[in-house]
């Protein structure tokens, strides 16, 4: 399945928080979001990815964008990740990639020649109505969350 697209309404969801909560699209209606699927807590892409949104946070915060981060990582996992990087935004736990599959962002991959089935980076702006504004397909992940906040100054949520 390929990556859902912009002016798509985003499925619905509800998955486990570092918060100790559930998270569910239904109750994000009326606030913007950013989604950012990525593959495994605490490796280097991923650390990167996520120590960028880390460092720009509180801009997005001021925009009032809630941003999660969506990987098959277990809770426990993800709890280790957010204390040892000190993430200030929580985690959502798709163990059986089930939400990553409904945006398209599970597929296949390759590694060393290999293929296999796995989370394809990639991020999605979610307005107060529940609606795809922008999608990022491809990933840059030094810079992702710059790449984002200049892109919000063109994106009406």
């Amino acid at each position: 399945m390929a990556l859902l697209e912009e002016g798509k309404k985003a499925p619905a969801f509800t998955l486990a928080s570092t918060s100790g909560k559930n998270i569910s699209s239904k109750d994000l209606l009326g606030s913007s979001y950013i989604l950012f699927f990525y593959p495994k807590d605490n490796t280097p892409g991923c650390t990167k990815e996520a120590c960028s949104f880390r460092d720009h946070f509180s801009k997005l915060k001021r925009k009032k964008i809630a941003l999660f981060g969506i990987s098959p990582d277990s809770i426990a996992s993800h709890e280790k990740f957010i204390s040892k990087q000190e993430l200030p935004f929580e985690l959502l736990s798709d163990p059986e990639h089930n939400i990553a599959e409904k945006f398209g962002a599970w597929g296949e991959k390759k590694m060393y020649g290999k293929s296999y089935m796995g989370i394809l980076r990639s991020t999605f702006i979610v307005n107060d109505k529940g609606i795809i504004v922008k999608v990022y397909p491809k990933v840059q992940v030094a810079t992702h969350a710059e790449d984002i906040l200049e892109d919000l100054k063109d994106i009406k949520l």
